[in-house]
């Protein structure tokens, strides 16, 4: 068995992997060829937070795998990951575990990658301004993306804790340098969404983080942080100004996500105001971007085939490059 650490993987695969790694597991969802159950979750209410497992089956890649990921909001205060995490991988022939990822990161990757690859099929091509909404344990990845897919000349990034938001966007600052984005600490919401031509949410939040009436024509918004019924960090008012609203997977947004459920029980929108999953914008089945006008929404709260794909990825470099320590 390999245990493939966070600088293991950073040897062998990038962001830009990890978008590709991405597309083709919401192309196999949207084909109907993994098997992932929805995850399974447990509340720890004295420390706010949630034990989550999530497990996934792809015949034709002869692989499974089950990530354990829990979220503990708090964590970030004590300097901790507030999404701490593994991955298993299993050989689909033998059910022996073949490796073991650090899941902290691969859920990183993969989740700031959905990001990107939501910008990238979806986004205008000429996109100046970005807002990243958010600055916990998934932000540096989100971040990234947004800028490995579309070439911004800024970056604005609102958090509640503003000296955490100054310390994020330094230490951004000097990591992403090759990508030649200034990334701007601001005060206020509304400073950051200000003319952006992208816009990522990652919070915990149960109430809007931004204000749906301030987005410009044009926008793409990445809502991220939603992932149970009682968050809300996406402003409703921006879902009848969109034209179109994607999934990672409508099954999994619609067991989850308050971000659209509770606008559906409110009445503000309904099913029929659905576009689809962003798997059959990949295989051509649905229409992406029409127009530079257009204010596109996509939420996503993460399926298990993301972990499988970009874990299979990690370990077959791994296995080409040398890396990763050998157990048992």
């Amino acid at each position: 068995m390999l245990l493939l650490s966070r600088e293991d993987i950073k040897k062998v695969f990038t962001i830009q992997d990890a978008v590709e790694a991405d597309k083709k597991a919401f192309t196999l969802v949207s084909e109907g060829k993994c098997d992932s159950p929805l995850r399974t979750k447990i509340q720890a209410p004295k420390y706010d937070g949630c034990f989550l497992f999530m497990p996934a089956y792809i015949e034709e890649m002869d692989t499974a795998s089950l990530k354990t990921v829990n979220i503990f909001p708090h964590n970030i205060d004590n300097g901790l990951p507030s999404s701490p995490a593994q991955v298993l991988l299993i050989d689909g022939k033998t059910g022996v575990v073949t490796a073991v990822l650090d899941g902290t990161y691969v859920t990183q990757l993969r989740t700031g990658a959905s990001s990107g690859a939501a910008f990238e099929l979806l986004a205008k091509k000429n996109c100046r301004i970005g807002a990243l909404i958010g600055t916990g344990g998934q932000a540096a990845t989100q971040l990234e993306a947004m800028i490995a897919v579309r070439k911004l000349e800024e970056v604005r990034v609102y958090d509640l804790n503003y000296e955490r938001t100054v310390r994020f966007a330094e230490q951004m600052q000097k990591e992403l340098e090759s990508y030649g984005t200034k990334i701007t600490a601001v005060r206020s919401s509304d400073e950051a969404i200000d003319d952006a031509d992208l816009l990522i949410t990652v919070t915990p939040s149960s109430k809007p983080v931004f204000d749906g009436t301030k987005i410009k024509k044009g926008c793409t918004i990445s809502c991220v942080g939603a992932y149970q019924h009682h968050m809300q960090e996406m402003d409703p008012a921006i879902l009848p100004r969109a034209s179109k609203i994607y999934f990672d997977s409508k099954e999994a947004v619609l067991s989850e996500s308050g971000d659209i459920l509770l606008p559906l029980e409110e009445g503000l929108i309904t099913e029929d105001d659905f576009t689809g999953d962003i798997g059959d914008v990949i295989k051509g089945n649905l229409t992406g971007r029409e127009n530079d006008d257009e204010i596109i929404v996509y939420e996503t709260v993460g399926v298990g085939a993301q972990d499988l794909v970009t874990a299979r990825i990690i370990y077959e470099k791994a296995l080409k490059a040398g890396v990763g320590t050998q157990w048992g």
